[in-house]
């Protein structure tokens, strides 16, 4: 197995394309295979890779930022005691998407159930109140959107990956996700056009 290197980049692996990882890492076959023997920093590495995918998926389906990281940071460990039932190591990152769905989905469930009425999410002090209002308005615009229309435009705007690692991950033909992104983006800036009022 190569070196793990130390940089900051965060390089998302959501299908075969990107499963040899980009140069000098690791790949992530690579990286599943040694989690499964116990290699701690291995483990680490996936989570590194993953998160903020993990958290784009869950955002777009509860539309929480809290509960998002919640969702995400649960999924992980799941994901992380289960390793073994991945079949297809170079395929982490469509396997962990799938989980991170479903336990967003779950807990939508669980919300209605608890809390029929929904409420916003909370108002952290310590931001300033254009960015609160923003933030409201940007989260506000994505709830519109139909819940594959937010993975597709979180995980291509927000994390970059490609038409092809969405399609894959979400088990979309790359038609079909570029057909999403055209379509949630103008709803967004239609939405919040309307909210600057311009």
């Amino acid at each position: 197995m190569k070196p793990v290197p130390a940089s900051p980049a965060v390089a998302l692996a959501p299908s075969d394309a990107r499963a040899s990882g980009p140069a000098g890492q690791t790949p992530v076959a690579d990286l599943v295979r040694a989690a499964r023997r116990g290699d701690a920093s291995a483990t680490e590495e996936l989570i590194r890779r993953h998160l903020r995918a993990a958290y784009a998926v869950a955002l777009a389906v509860l539309n929480r930022p809290a509960d998002a990281e919640d969702i995400a940071q649960d999924a992980f460990l799941i994901a992380i005691e289960r390793l073994d039932e991945c079949r297809d190591p170079a395929r982490f990152s469509g396997w962990l998407v799938q989980i991170v769905r479903n336990r967003a989905l779950h807990a939508v469930e669980k919300r209605k159930l608890r809390d029929p009425v929904d409420h916003e999410g909370e108002i952290v002090a310590h931001v300033p109140a254009s960015d609160v209002v923003l933030r409201g308005q940007l989260l506000a615009a994505l709830a519109t959107l139909t819940p594959v229309q937010r993975e597709v435009v979180l995980l291509h705007d927000l994390d970059g990956w490609t038409h092809a690692e969405i399609a894959d991950a979400l088990g979309l033909t790359e038609t079909n996700c570029r057909q999403h992104l055209f379509t949630a983006r103008r709803a967004l800036r239609a939405r919040l056009e309307v909210d600057h009022g311009t």
